[in-house]
This record gives C-alpha cells, sequence and structure tokens, in this order.
C-alpha cells in the first residue's frame, strides 16, 4: 500500500505500450524509436520488455520481465505449450504486479517505452494485460496503444479484413489511447501498383463496400456474401479503425507517428525537443525541396 501511495503523489508518467501480432515488427520499431527519441529529440526515454519471449532485443531495456519469468522455464516447469505459457507468464506478471511497479517508481522523469508479446488473443479477449494496465493508468500513467501489423496484408482483400477486425477488437478490448500502425511502409509504397486500390484506401480505410465487390468475386469468399456484408457493416458502424504508415528507416516517418501518439495521451514536450523537432522537420522541407526542385528540372 505504500508503494501504491507513493506512486500516486509522483507526476504523472507517459508512455507507449507497442502490441501487435508476430513478425509485425514491435521489437525492431522499439530499438529505432528507443534511439530516435533519445538521439534525435533529446527525450528522456527507456524501453521496458513485457514479452517473455523475448531473445532479439534490438535495444538494452530498464525492465526486463524475463528476470522474473520465462516462456521457455513456463513450458518445463508446467508442461505447456508456447501459447499456454505465455498466457501464463502474463497472469504470473499480473499476480505480481508490484515487481513491476517496483522497478518503475524507480526510473525517473522518463518516457516509456512497453514492448509487448506477439500473441494476438494476449489483446482481444485475454484480460491480464489489460487488467496491468488499467492498474497503472490508475497510478498516473498515461499510456498509448501502439497496434502494429504488417502491411504486406494489404495485399490480400480477406487478409486486409481480418486485419481490421482484429485492430477494432484490440482497440475495444484493450481500452487505452490507440494508434493503429501499417509497418513496413516503404514495401507498401514500392509495391502501391499491385494493390487494388491506393495506399490511402488503406490507410484512412475509406468506403469499404468496394473490397466486398472484391470479396464476392472470389473463389472461396463469394460463398459467405452475407457474412462478408456483416463484417464490412459492422467496421464501418463503428468507425473506429484507421492507420498510420509507417517506415522505421526515415526521420519523418518516426516524426509523424510520434506526434500522433503523444496527440493521443497527452504527452508535452518541453523546449529541447521542441527545437530538435523544428530542426528535423527543416530538414525535411528542405528534402523535399531540393527533391521537387530536381524534378522540375530534370523531368
Amino acid at each position: 500500500m505504500a508503494l501504491v501511495k507513493k506512486v500516486r503523489k509522483a507526476e504523472s508518467y507517459f508512455g507507449q505500450v507497442v502490441i501487435g501480432p508476430p513478425g509485425s515488427g514491435k521489437t525492431t520499431y522499439c530499438g529505432k524509436v528507443y534511439r530516435f527519441y533519445k538521439n534525435k529529440l533529446n527525450r528522456k526515454v527507456e524501453v521496458v520488455n513485457l514479452d517473455p519471449a523475448n531473445e532479439n532485443m534490438h535495444y538494452s531495456p530498464k525492465i526486463d520481465i524475463m528476470q522474473l519469468i520465462t516462456v521457455e522455464d513456463a513450458m518445463k516447469n508446467l508442461n505447456l505449450g508456447p501459447n499456454g505459457a505465455l498466457m501464463y507468464c502474463m497472469e504470473y506478471l499480473e499476480e505480481n504486479f508490484d515487481w513491476l511497479l517496483n522497478q518503475l517508481v524507480q526510473i525517473k522523469d522518463s518516457y516509456l517505452i512497453f514492448d509487448m508479446p506477439g500473441q494476438v488473443e494476449l489483446y482481444t479477449h485475454h484480460n491480464s494485460i489489460k487488467q496491468i494496465f488499467q492498474k497503472l493508468e490508475k497510478l498516473g500513467y498515461h499510456l498509448c496503444a501502439v497496434h502494429m501489423v504488417d502491411s504486406h496484408y494489404c495485399s490480400d482483400p480477406p487478409k486486409f479484413i481480418s486485419t481490421l477486425l482484429l485492430s477494432l477488437s484490440t482497440m475495444m478490448q484493450i481500452a487505452l489511447p490507440h494508434v493503429n500502425v501499417l509497418s513496413k511502409a516503404d514495401l507498401l509504397k514500392k509495391n502501391a501498383s499491385k494493390l487494388d486500390f491506393s495506399v490511402d484506401f488503406y490507410t484512412d480505410v475509406l468506403d469499404l463496400n468496394y473490397l466486398l465487390d472484391l470479396l464476392d468475386e472470389g473463389p472461396f469468399t463469394n460463398k459467405y456474401k452475407k457474412l462478408n456484408a456483416a463484417i464490412i457493416e459492422l467496421i464501418q458502424d463503428y468507425s473506429l479503425v484507421c492507420f498510420i504508415p509507417l517506415d522505421v528507416n526515415t526521420d519523418k516517418s518516426l516524426l509523424e507517428l510520434k506526434s500522433a501518439i503523444d496527440k493521443a495521451n497527452g504527452y508535452i514536450y518541453g523546449s529541447g525537443e521542441e527545437r530538435s523537432i523544428q530542426a528535423l522537420l527543416s530538414c525535411a522541407v528542405g528534402a523535399r525541396t531540393e527533391s521537387e526542385r530536381f524534378d522540375s528540372d530534370y523531368m
């Protein structure tokens, strides 16, 4: 109880919870954004690894759940499979919430990046992660869920519809300020000509009835016309899902996503960071100007 009272008296803390299916680029993003915030924006930042199976971290976490429990240990000691072991680890973390809180209160004045596991069930109907972050919210932690999905799902209408449903159900379940991200956007733009619609159609989630037409033409999906229509109607009725494309290799893309996340959780940066942002924006504008001049001279 003393620890909880201590946290409640502290200033508000801010951060992002990076979630998404396996292979969506969560850990790579965490490493990139950590260096970007620290080196380019002069923001005090720390990474918290809450993935008990994360063996390829591109950063040095300030807090690491693998010091508390690992998926490998859970599988070995409890005779569980990978998915069951991962769920057990999150339930164990929830039961040992004070372990996490004891370490978080030692991090002063730093923005937090939580690197999370990739099992989809943890964010659609399992409650442990939801309850962990609800507890942190009550203690003054202002967090934004950054839900990353691989942009290659745009290439196939049924996969994209599944992505929309996953994003919507995750938003409803996790109940945090939410930003949906299409990762690997450089590949998306590179292969834009192979898509059924423009990139804007997928990022802004425009009229999905066009996708419904494609589903009705498919050799498998045309068997489920009423179901397809009901799913499309459900997504459009909520009107909550849209995406920000992300290329982790460009400062401009990281800066645009940062702005959306900061707006979602109410983070206000200091004057030093503001000057860094203005400098980066100036560079981006300068680069675009040079590109436009090149086009006008040689095209």
